[in-house]
């Protein structure tokens, strides 16, 4: 597993953070941890989701992924 922090553009409510948590919790191979105004922690197989398919998830819930920093 590696674990990831994200910044998320966009954000600014408490919906907002379920609506990223939703989709994040949706993906096979994520667990997502603290998502909060501006960001999220999340911990994902990369042998099953890709980057890219996180990043389009976030997305598709009207948010941005500003910066990526990750440890494997």
């Amino acid at each position: 597993m590696i674990h990831a922090e994200l910044q998320i553009k966009g954000m600014s409510c408490n919906h907002c953070v379920m609506a990223v948590r939703n989709v994040l919790s949706r993906l096979r191979g994520v667990v997502p941890g603290e998502v909060r105004v501006g960001g999220a922690t999340v911990d994902f197989d990369e042998n099953q989701v890709s980057r890219a398919t996180i990043e389009a998830a976030v997305q598709e819930a009207g948010y941005s992924v500003g910066s990526w920093s990750q440890d494997s």
